[in-house]
């Protein structure tokens, strides 16, 4: 207890002793002054990282297409003082979004910058022009805006993907000739209402009802009750003057599903039109360059024209045809246009990741971090097993899901009327997995990069705000992927009951006799092209066996089949997940097998090997099913510590295949000693 109550004569004691120290050796202060000041400084990667390949040979895997596009692109925003560029590191200029601006303020820039895309011709045949090349180079000046912002990605999305697909897919040319045209040159500013407060993912479900009137032979759009206003309508709150109404439509009492009308809600001078009320959503924890609103109609009448009516129609008698008879199918085509978007979500969650691995990887460059030995220097971040461990998986696993965003873009530009269960089912499953891993790549990259991944000028924590919505909107994830697993079933029953082979969906490795995974795994083996794509097809082969098998017991214990799928969601989300991963491993190997360059194939097969590895030390059910064993699993873990051995002097060369120009990553992804100096305050 004495030592909590010293008198004070004791403590004052102390205090000297210790003042006379700094008094009587002032030799000692200066040596510790002097030895401090060996301050650290910058060394440019690239110094002792020499690229054993061409990175532009990897980015023509990667970005797949149009390379010369997007970097036009990229350097007509660089060069604008509408993007918001900044001199840092010693005159290096980048540009990104103020994100300091309000809600209102980043709306109307967002607008401005429209204004001036559509100026320099960027949107030029994104919708006027059907063609393969076209639409493949609108995929990719789409990936390059929404490296800049996503408000902008996502409000040129409401408006040409959604907006735009409703009419040109759902349209006839009667809506085609009135308004692609226009909506291309911005004429008109769309907006698409379908996602309701008491319906998203459950569309068949909307509530807003549209009744046709053979009188006026008009249709009146009315919100029924609460429930049913059309909530977060991207460019609804300020700036739309037309949106495409989803409504269940009913004529002469009956109700014949849900369809799809253009309605005009708001003047040129943006006064909202009569019977109409609009509110804002509000302030989000991203996006909110992007104005989403909430819309009631209060019985508003529209012409009959106005039903876009190429899956059905109403004659002006009130007759409804339809050259799809099936209810189902009908409702299926109304959904096309969501596959567009979901092939640009999927791509540009790819990129985003992309923009994150770039900054951290360089961060970890030329960031150093304690000795490993005293008194030598202090040892670089991505020289860390551990802080390897945390990149080099994400950085195939990014690499890998590039190459699957190209094959979903080529089948959506070639799709046929017999591919689109196809394309529905690839688009759900890519646009699920690619969401998720960039949520997962962003928070991994932000706290790899330490406080300096909370600055919002270094991009990395601010778009884990802006990109999680991605999860959720144009198709709940957890959704989707019972859609892809009820897909698979639907093949697995076709086969046993018409008693053929599977032919699609990559499922023909199914046809053949089971793979046999050996007992004891090295090296070689695990890093081995035939083993992984065994594993993979074994898994899914297995896991659709399973899941078709507990559907069946569930029916025959008396439930209903809807039900029965319900209560086997857990071997659903896993059979989905095989399935999306035995896909891109597939694709990826495909990538890799173009390859002539001997150097970049070397990489390319380390990709795939840790792309793989990863997978497996991943997920649970390769241990729960026993295709591997407790030892072998833990071999793939050993195996994974050392591929981020072999790859760890590619990884600089890697994250510069990406094709993100410089000025669209941050400032710790360069000088970051120089870009938080005193002299660059003015400057931040």
């Amino acid at each position: 207890m004495g030592s909590l109550f010293n008198s004070g004569a004791d403590r004052a004691a102390r205090r000297v002793a210790v003042l006379s120290n700094h008094v009587v050796h002032p030799e000692l202060a200066t040596a510790s002054l002097l030895s401090a000041s060996n301050c650290l400084h910058y060394n440019p990667p690239e110094l002792t990282n020499p690229a054993s390949f061409n990175p532009i040979h990897l980015r023509r895997i990667l970005d797949g297409h149009h390379m010369e596009a997007r970097d036009w692109l990229f350097k007509l925003m660089e060069e604008s003082p509408l993007f918001c560029p900044k001199r840092r590191c010693e005159g290096k200029v980048f540009v990104a979004p103020d994100y300091n601006a309000t809600k209102e303020q980043q709306r109307e820039m967002t607008m401005r910058r429209i204004e001036f895309l559509l100026n320099n011709g960027v949107f030029e045949g994104w919708l006027t022009d059907s063609s393969t090349e076209a639409t493949m180079r609108k995929f990719a000046l789409k990936e390059c805006i929404g490296i800049f912002d996503h408000s902008l990605g996502t409000k040129l999305a409401v408006h040409f993907i959604l907006w735009g697909s409703a009419i040109k897919f759902f349209g006839t040319k009667i809506h085609h000739d009135k308004w692609l045209r226009d909506t291309e040159k911005y004429k008109v500013l769309g907006s698409f209402s379908m996602t309701e407060l008491g319906h998203g993912s459950n569309v068949r479900g909307v509530e807003t009802i549209a009744t046709y009137d053979s009188n006026t032979r008009e249709f009146i759009i009315n919100t029924p009750c609460e429930s049913a206003q059309k909530y977060w309508i991207g460019g609804a709150a300020n700036h739309a003057t037309h949106t495409v109404v989803f409504s269940q439509l009913h004529i002469n009492g009956k109700n014949e599903g849900v369809h799809a009308f253009i309605v005009h809600i708001r003047d040129s001078n943006g006064n909202i039109c009569p019977d109409i009320r609009i509110a804002d959503c509000g302030h989000k924890i991203g996006l909110n360059g992007v104005d989403n609103g909430r819309i009631w109609f209060d019985n508003v009448r529209v012409p009959r024209e106005n039903l876009l009516n190429s899956v059905a129609d109403v004659l002006p008698d009130g007759q409804y045809v339809s050259s799809i008879k099936d209810p189902d199918q009908r409702f299926a085509a109304f959904l096309s246009p969501l596959t567009a978007g979901r092939v640009n979500i999927t791509a540009q969650a790819v990129y985003i990741s992309k923009v994150a691995l770039a900054i951290a990887t360089r961060y970890a460059l030329s960031r150093r971090a304690f000795s490993v030995i005293p008194n030598d220097p202090e040892v670089l971040l991505l020289d860390y097993p551990s802080h390897q461990h945390r990149l080099i998986p994400l950085l195939a696993k990014v690499c890998a899901l590039s190459c699957a965003s190209n094959f979903l873009k080529t089948l959506y530009v070639q799709r046929t009327p017999e591919s689109s269960k196809a394309l529905h089912v690839y688009s759900s499953a890519l646009k699920a997995t690619a969401t998720w891993q960039n949520m997962m790549t962003l928070q991994e990259c932000r706290e790899a990069c330490g406080g300096q991944g909370l600055k919002t000028e270094n991009r990395i924590g601010v778009l884990k705000g802006e990109f999680d919505v991605q999860s959720t909107f144009e198709g709940d994830n957890n959704v989707l992927m019972q859609q892809v697993s009820k897909a698979l079933l639907a093949e697995h029953v076709a086969v046993q009951k018409k008693k053929k082979h599977f032919k699609g969906l990559g499922l023909e490795h199914m046809n053949g006799p089971l793979p046999v995974i050996p007992p004891v795994l090295t090296s070689s083996i695990l890093r081995s092209s035939k083993f992984q794509t065994d594993i993979f097809s074994l898994r899914e082969r297995d896991l659709l066996q399973r899941f078709s098998e507990e559907v069946s017991r569930y029916q025959a214990q008396g439930e209903s089949k809807e039900k029965a799928l319900l209560l086997s969601y857990q071997l659903a989300e896993e059979l989905a997940r095989a399935f999306t991963e035995r896909t891109t491993l597939q694709i990826f190997l495909e990538a890799e097998t173009s390859v002539l360059q001997a150097p970049l194939k070397e990489v390319m097969g380390l990709l795939r090997s840790m792309y793989a590895m990863t997978c497996i030390d991943e997920v649970s059910s390769f241990l729960r099913y026993g295709y591997l064993s407790v030892d072998n699993a833990a071999v793939v873990r050993k195996e994974i510590m050392a591929l981020c051995t072999d790859l760890r002097p590619h990884a600089l060369a890697i994250v510069s295949s990406f094709g993100i120009p410089d000025s669209f990553l941050s400032p710790i992804a360069f000088d970051w000693i120089e870009a938080n100096s005193w002299s660059n305050l003015s400057s931040e």
